[in-house]
């Protein structure tokens, strides 16, 4: 059996994290997980309770203001994890309305 890959999208604030999950696959579901806050502990326990059947994950923010002690948690817990930059992130014409969810299941697609 091989290992499934679920691809996990961070809108990253100060304050919390919005997390939306990506299943490996072009038919692969989207599911919006919700929001943690921005804090070690609870960005663990994001993380073990995603991997908990055995899952592999891939991490991706975008870069900003927090710095990149998330992703030297994430890559020390294991994971891969992508930082990318706000410019390269593709936006619809048009679209100006920017919300949590919506940018981290742009970051997890």
């Amino acid at each position: 059996m091989t290992e499934k890959t679920l691809y996990v999208g961070l809108d990253v604030h100060k304050a919390s994290i919005s997390a939306t999950v990506a299943e490996e696959g072009r038919d692969g579901a989207i599911h919006f997980i919700g929001t943690v806050a921005n804090t070690t502990t609870e960005v663990a326990k994001l993380a073990r309770r995603l991997a908990k059947e055995g899952h592999r994950l891939e991490f991706c923010y975008e870069a900003g203001g927090c710095g990149y002690h998330l992703y030297r948690q994430l890559i020390g817990l294991g994971h891969g994890c992508i930082v990318a930059a706000p410019s390269l992130i593709l936006r619809k014409p048009g679209e100006r309305i920017k919300t949590d969810r919506r940018d981290s299941q742009k970051l997890a697609v």
